[in-house]
């Protein structure tokens, strides 16, 4: 695995990453998952956007780093994952996704959850 790049800030441990990837899983099955920079850029626009997950060996980063800047605007929390495969995987598709962004969706089963791992990514960044 190539070296994360230090603009990937923060970037989630390795058991982070794994309760992360769980949930863009589940939330890939509960239909509450966009896949790709596009995408989680809308969601993000659209205030619809819970969570954004990115991959930190995205080539080269800087084609998802306006994320970053969008997320604090709108006060969306956003982490990195170390690996585009390990997340693509968790989203379900054969390809690398670069970025992901779980939705909202009222009434879901998934709001603990999000809710449980914003608390931990906020504490990422004191």
């Amino acid at each position: 695995m190539s070296e994360a790049n230090p603009k990937a800030f923060p970037l989630a441990d390795e058991k982070l990453t794994i309760s992360i990837l769980d949930l863009v899983a589940q939330a890939s099955n509960y239909k509450q998952l966009k896949k790709g920079a596009n995408e989680a850029t809308k969601t993000l626009n659209r205030g619809i956007s819970e969570l954004i997950i990115l991959a930190a060996d995205a080539e080269p980063l800087e084609i998802l780093l306006h994320l970053p800047l969008l997320c604090e605007d709108k006060n969306v929390p956003y982490v990195f994952v170390p690996s585009k495969q390990a997340l693509g995987r968790a989203c379900g598709v054969s390809r690398p996704v670069i970025a992901s962004s779980i939705i909202t969706n009222e009434g879901s089963q998934l709001k603990k959850q999000v809710q449980n791992l914003r608390d931990q990514i906020e504490r990422l960044l004191l």
